[in-house]
C-alpha cells in the first residue's frame, strides 16, 4: 500500500490501484496520521484535531468507529492493510517508510541529489482537499518549503523554468534571483530588471524592507553584464524558425509538455506522421527560459548511425578541426567534445525526427544527459528511444472543434473569403472526421477547398491519396502529399511489420488481439508471433491502442488503414484476407449467440458492440448460405441492443429460422403480424431453433396484447424446452406466461412462473434473463398494493438494463415506474418517466415501448382532468391496435374513451364505446378487463340516470375481481368510487347495496342491455 500527501490526499495498492477511502472525517484522521510521519498520536489530540471544539456526545468512542472504518476500508483494497494502522499506550500512528510514503521517498530523493525525480512527485498543494484545517497548516507549509529548497537547488543545476513559481512565491528572494539569472541567459535582460523592479517594489509596499545584498549584487552584475554571469547575451541564443503561423489547438498540450520538461530532463513526443510533433516541439522551446539556448537539430536527412553525433556537433557550433579534435578520428571523440561544450551550460535540445535513427540517438542521449547536468532534450519520434528516464508523451489528433479552426484557417489562407458557416460546418466536420484530425492532412485538404469546395472535397475523400497529392513547396519532401507522410513510416518497417499492418487494414473501427491474430498470421508470420509484431507497430504509432484498461483493441487511423488496403492489393492478398477476416467473425458472432445465454452475457455484448463495424464488412462479403448463417446468428444480440431495423434490413435469408425471427422483429417494429409466421415455425428442422423461434413470435405476441395465439406459442416452446433440458428456453416460456396468466384471471399461476423465472435466470446468471423475471415479479407486487415494492424491483431492472443498453427493456421499465408513480398520485413524475420511456423507444423503433409509454401518458391525462389530451393519446393508441390487428387487444382503450366521454356528461357516447369494450373484454377473457368495462358501463349507466343498473354493475365487477383474487387497489377507486357515489346519492345506501349484491350475485357474466345507437352514428 503506498499513500500520497503531496497533492491530494491518495491511496494507491501496490500494483497502482487507486484505493477509495470513504467519508470526509475517515479521510481527515488519515491526513492527520500521515502528518505525522509514522509517529504516534493521542486519541485525545485525533478528536480534537477532528472536531475542534464540537466534539460528537462520546469523542473517543466515535473516533474508534472512525479507526474502523479506514481499517476496513485499506484491508478491502488490499490484504493485510488494516494493519498499517497500527495503536499503541502513545496513541495511533500509521506504518510507513521512504517506500509507501511519496514525502518521505522526496526527501530521500533530495538527499541523494535526484532533484528531478523528487519534485515529479508532487501533485499540487500538499493534502489540498484538507487545507483549512488548522492541525495541517504548519506540517503542509513546512513541506512546501522543503519543496521549494529543493526547487532552488536543482534550478542551480540545471534548466528549470521557474516562472510560474516566481509568481506563486514572488517575495522569496533566492528563488526570485535563480529566475532573473535564467532570464539575463535568455537574453531576456529587462525581463531580468523588471523582476528585480517588481520585488523591490512588493518588498516596500508590503513589509517596508528592500532587497537582500545578494540580490542587489545580482542586479548590479545584470546591469553591467557581468561575465561571471555566464555567456553574453548578445549572440545567437537558438535556431528555432520563427513563426510563420498560429499552433492551432494545442494550448493544453504546450502547457502539457512544458510542465514534463519541468521535472524531467528527457522528453519524447510520439504519434504518427502527420500529427504534429515537430510543430509542438517547436513552440515548446520557443516558449522555453533555458540560460544558454535552446537549439533544434533536423535528424529527417541524417542517413547513417555515426552522423547523428555530427548533426548534433554542426547545430552546436563544435568544431571537428579545433585545436586537439578529431577529425577523422572515432564517434567517441566527437562525444566527448560535445560533453565538454556542453558542460556548465544550461541548453534544451530539440532532436526532431528521430525515428530512423532510435538507437543511435538513444545511445547519444543518454550518455550526454549522464555527463551534462544542465542539458534537457526533447525528442519527437514514432517511436520512444526506449531509455529508463525517458517520459513518453503520445500528441493525440485534433479533436474536432480544433481540427475545424486549422482547416479554416488555413482554407482562408488558400481561398480568400472562405469561412465556415452554418451551411457547411457539417461537410466541414465530416472532412476533419474522416482525416482521423491530423493536421498535416486536414491543412492538405484546406488547400484544395479553393478548386472545390468542401462539399466536393468531402465526397472525393475516398480517393485521398490521389486528392491530397498536392502540398506546399517550402514543405520537406515528406510532407508535401499524403502519401509521402505515410510512406515515411511504411519504408521504418520490416517484412513482418508490412505484412501485419497491411492485412490489419481489412479490420473496420478496430478489432481484438484474437481477431488480429486469425486475420493478420500467415506466411512468414506465425500467429504466435502477431501479438509482438503488433506492440511494435503500436510502439511505432502507426497502429492506435487507445485504451489501456480492458482487453486490448488495436485500430488504425482511417488514412493509414486506406494505404494498408492499397498495399494489401498490391500483394494479392485483397479477397483472402478479407474471407478470412468473414469467417473469423462468423465464428465468433456464432460464438457470441450461445454466450449471450449466460452469466457472460454483458461482455460479450460489449465485444459485439466494438465489433459491430466487422460484422457488418463480414456480412457484405460471405457467400448467401454464410451470410444467412452470420444474420441468424446475430439475431439475439440485435434484439438485445434494439436494433430491429437493422436486424430487419439483413434477415433476407428465406429459411424458416430467419422468417419466424423476422416476422417478429416485424411487429415490434409496428409492422402487421404475417399470418403463416406461426405455422411456417413447423417447418424448422433444429428442435432447438424450432422452440426458440415460437418462444419468440409468443413474446412478440404478448407484447401487442394478442395473449391467445401468444399462450399457445409458448405453451408449446415450453414443453420442448424441458424436453431438451434448456434451462435458459424455460426460464424465458416463463417470463411470458406471467402475463399471459393474468390476462385469464390466473393470478396463482402467474405467480408461479414469476418465481420459476426468477429462480432459473439467477442461477444462469443471465442478466437480461432476470431482468425480464423481475418484470413480472414487479407489476405483481403492483398488483397486490405493495407500491414500493414494485417500484424498488422496477427501479433495480432499470439499472440492470441501463447497464446491459437494452433499449427495449429502458423503455419498459420507465413506463412500468411510471405507473407506480400513477398510483402514488406522483402525476409530474408519472410524466417524466413515460417520455422518457417513449422516447426510448422511439430512438430504438420499438413500436411497442412507444405504445405502452403512450398508455402511461394517456392514463395520467385523464386522472389530471386533461381530457382533450387524454382522448388524443387513447384515439393514437386504437388506431395502433387497429393497423396490428389486434383490436381484439384495445379493452383498456375503450374503457378510457369511455370514462372520458362520461366526465364530459355524454352519457349515449360513454355507454356505446364502454359497451364495444365489455364486448371485447369478454371476447378476449381476462376477467379483470371484463370488471373494468363493467364499472365503465355501469358509469355511463349512472351518468344517463339508471343509478340501479349501475349499481347491479359495480356488484358484478367487484364479483370479477375477486374470482381471480386481485381486487381494486386503493389508488385506482377513482373511477368506482365516483359512480359508486353518483348511484347511491340516488338509491340510498339500502337500495344501493340490494342492486351491488344481485350484480355481485351473477358475477362476470351478468347480462348487460345493448345502447339504444343515436341516428347517424357510425357503428
Amino acid at each position: 500500500m503506498r499513500f500520497g500527501v503531496l497533492g491530494p490526499l491518495a491511496v494507491w495498492t501496490a500494483g497502482g490501484a487507486e484505493v477509495r477511502v470513504p467519508e470526509v472525517k475517515v479521510r481527515a484522521l488519515l491526513a492527520d496520521l500521515l502528518a505525522h510521519e509514522g509517529r504516534p498520536v493521542s486519541a485525545d489530540r485525533l478528536a480534537f484535531d477532528l472536531w475542534g471544539d464540537e466534539p460528537p456526545g462520546n469523542p473517543v468512542n466515535t473516533l474508534q468507529t472512525k479507526v474502523s472504518q479506514l481499517r476496513r476500508a485499506l484491508e478491502a483494497a488490499e490484504p493485510g492493510g488494516r494493519e498499517l494502522v497500527a495503536h499503541g499506550p502513545a496513541g495511533y500512528s500509521v506504518r510507513v517508510d521512504a517506500s509507501t510514503v511519496d514525502l518521505l521517498r522526496f526527501r530521500e530523493l533530495v538527499a541523494a541529489g535526484r532533484f528531478g525525480e523528487a519534485l515529479a512527485l508532487w501533485r499540487g498543494e500538499p493534502l489540498a482537499e484538507f487545507a483549512d484545517a488548522p492541525f495541517l497548516a504548519a506540517v503542509t507549509a513546512r513541506w512546501t518549503e522543503e519543496r521549494l529548497a529543493a526547487l532552488e537547488e536543482f534550478a542551480e543545476a540545471g534548466a528549470v523554468d521557474l516562472a510560474d513559481e516566481v509568481a506563486r512565491h514572488p517575495l522569496r528572494e533566492r528563488l526570485r534571483g535563480l529566475h532573473m539569472r535564467a532570464l539575463y541567459r535568455a537574453g531576456r535582460q529587462v525581463e531580468a530588471l523588471e523582476s528585480y523592479a517588481e520585488l523591490r517594489r512588493l518588498l516596500a509596499d508590503e513589509q517596508g524592507l528592500a532587497p537582500g545584498p545578494e540580490l542587489a549584487a545580482l542586479h548590479h552584475a545584470i546591469l553591467n553584464h557581468d561575465p561571471a554571469l555566464g555567456p553574453a547575451a548578445g549572440g545567437p541564443r537558438t535556431n528555432l524558425p520563427a513563426p510563420v503561423t498560429d499552433l492551432v489547438g494545442r494550448d493544453d498540450a504546450v502547457d502539457g509538455v512544458r510542465g514534463l520538461l519541468g521535472r524531467s530532463r528527457l522528453v519524447t513526443l510520439t504519434g504518427p506522421g502527420g500529427v504534429g510533433k515537430t510543430s509542438l516541439a517547436v513552440e515548446v522551446a520557443r516558449r522555453a527560459a533555458v540560460g544558454d539556448g535552446v537549439w533544434l537539430v533536423e535528424l529527417a536527412g541524417v542517413g547513417r548511425d555515426e552522423q547523428v553525433a555530427h548533426a548534433v556537433a554542426d547545430v552546436l557550433g563544435v568544431r571537428e578541426d579545433a585545436p586537439g579534435g578529431f577529425a577523422g578520428g572515432r564517434s567517441d571523440d566527437l562525444v566527448d567534445r560535445l560533453v565538454e561544450a556542453l558542460r556548465g551550460r544550461e541548453v534544451l535540445l530539440v532532436l526532431d525526427n528521430c525515428e530512423r535513427l532510435v538507437e543511435p540517438v538513444a545511445a547519444l542521449v543518454s550518455r550526454l544527459l549522464r555527463a551534462v547536468p544542465g542539458l534537457r532534450v526533447l525528442t519527437t519520434s514514432q517511436e520512444p528511444l526506449g531509455l529508463a528516464f525517458e517520459v513518453v508523451w503520445a500528441v493525440p489528433p485534433l479533436d474536432v472543434d480544433a481540427a475545424v479552426a486549422l482547416f479554416a484557417a488555413r482554407a482562408a489562407a488558400a481561398a480568400p473569403g472562405f469561412a465556415v458557416t452554418p451551411d457547411n460546418t457539417q461537410a466541414v466536420e465530416a472532412i476533419c472526421r474522416r482525416l482521423d484530425g491530423l493536421p498535416l492532412a486536414v491543412e492538405l485538404a484546406a488547400t484544395r477547398v479553393r478548386g472545390l469546395g468542401v462539399t466536393a472535397l468531402l465526397d472525393r475523400l475516398d480517393d485521398r491519396f490521389r486528392l491530397l497529392a498536392t502540398g506546399h513547396r517550402d514543405a520537406p519532401a515528406r510532407q508535401r502529399t499524403l502519401r509521402a507522410m505515410i510512406d515515411w513510416s511504411w519504408d521504418l518497417l520490416g517484412d513482418a511489420e508490412r505484412t501485419v499492418l497491411r492485412r490489419l487494414s481489412v479490420h473496420v473501427d478496430g478489432c481484438a488481439l484474437d481477431a488480429a491474430e486469425a486475420v493478420c498470421a500467415g506466411g512468414a508470420v506465425a500467429a504466435d508471433e502477431v501479438a509482438d509484431v503488433l506492440a511494435g507497430l503500436v510502439n511505432r504509432s502507426l497502429v492506435v491502442a487507445p485504451d489501456h484498461r480492458g482487453e486490448p483493441r488495436f485500430r488504425l487511423l482511417e488514412s493509414v488503414a486506406d494505404y494498408g488496403r492499397e498495399r494489401l492489393r498490391e500483394a494479392g492478398e485483397f479477397d483472402e484476407v478479407r474471407r478470412r477476416h468473414a469467417e473469423f467473425h462468423l465464428a465468433l458472432a456464432e460464438r457470441a449467440d450461445r454466450e449471450l445465454r449466460t452469466a457472460g452475457q454483458l461482455r460479450w455484448l460489449r465485444r459485439l458492440d466494438a465489433d459491430t463495424a466487422n460484422l457488418r464488412a463480414a456480412h457484405d462479403v460471405l457467400e448467401p448460405a454464410g451470410a444467412a448463417r452470420l444474420a441468424r446468428a446475430l439475431t439475439w444480440y440485435w434484439f438485445l441492443r434494439g436494433r430491429l431495423r437493422e436486424g430487419l434490413r439483413l434477415m433476407t435469408s428465406p429459411d424458416p429460422v430467419t422468417a419466424a425471427w423476422r416476422a417478429g422483429f416485424g411487429v415490434l417494429v409496428g409492422e402487421p403480424v404475417d399470418p403463416a409466421a406461426a405455422a411456417g415455425t413447423a417447418e424448422i428442422a433444429d428442435p432447438l431453433d424450432r422452440a426458440r423461434a415460437r418462444w419468440f413470435l409468443g413474446y412478440v405476441l404478448s407484447t401487442v396484447g394478442d395473449m391467445p395465439s401468444a399462450e399457445e406459442l409458448t405453451d408449446r416452446a415450453l414443453e420442448a424446452f424441458e424436453e431438451l433440458g434448456d434451462e435458459w428456453g424455460v426460464a424465458s416460456a416463463h417470463s411470458d406466461r406471467v402475463s399471459q396468466a393474468l390476462a385469464r384471471g390466473r393470478l396463482d399461476r402467474s405467480w408461479a412462473s414469476a418465481r420459476r423465472s426468477s429462480e432459473l435466470f439467477t442461477r444462469l446468471g443471465e442478466r437480461w434473463g432476470q431482468l425480464k423475471a423481475s418484470f413480472g415479479l414487479g407489476v405483481l407486487a403492483q398488483l397486490a398494493g405493495d407500491l414500493a415494492r414494485a417500484e424498488a424491483v422496477h427501479r433495480e431492472g432499470l439499472r440492470v438494463a441501463e447497464e446491459l443498453e437494452s433499449w427495449p427493456e429502458v423503455s419498459y421499465k420507465l413506463s412500468w415506474l411510471g405507473r407506480v408513480a400513477l398510483a402514488t398520485g406522483d402525476y409530474a413524475k408519472a410524466r417524466d418517466l413515460h417520455e422518457r420511456a417513449r422516447r426510448a423507444a422511439a430512438e430504438h423503433g420499438f413500436a411497442p415501448g412507444e405504445v405502452y409509454a403512450e398508455t402511461g401518458l394517456a392514463l395520467g391525462a385523464r386522472r389530471e382532468g386533461r381530457l382533450d389530451e387524454a382522448e388524443a393519446h387513447w384515439t393514437r393508441l386504437l388506431d395502433w391496435h387497429r393497423r396490428v390487428g389486434f383490436e381484439a387487444g384495445a379493452t383498456l382503450v375503450l374503457a378510457e374513451l369511455g370514462f372520458v366521454a362520461e366526465l364530459r356528461g355524454d352519457a349515449a357516447r360513454a355507454l356505446e364505446v364502454q359497451s364495444r369494450g365489455l364486448a371485447l373484454a369478454r371476447q378476449v377473457g381476462d376477467p379483470r378487463a371484463v370488471a373494468l368495462a363493467l364499472e365503465g358501463v355501469a358509469g355511463a349507466k349512472a351518468l344517463a340516470g339508471d343509478a340501479a343498473e349501475a349499481a347491479r354493475l359495480l356488484g358484478a365487477a367487484a364479483a370479477a375481481r375477486e374470482s381471480v383474487g386481485v381486487p381494486l387497489p386503493a389508488a385506482e377507486r377513482g373511477d368506482v368510487d365516483r359512480i359508486t357515489s353518483a348511484a347511491r346519492a340516488v338509491l340510498g345506501a339500502d337500495g344501493f347495496a340490494a342492486a351491488f349484491d344481485a350484480g355481485h350475485a351473477e358475477g362476470v357474466d351478468v347480462r348487460v342491455a345493448e345502447p339504444v345507437r343515436r341516428e347517424g352514428e357510425p357503428a
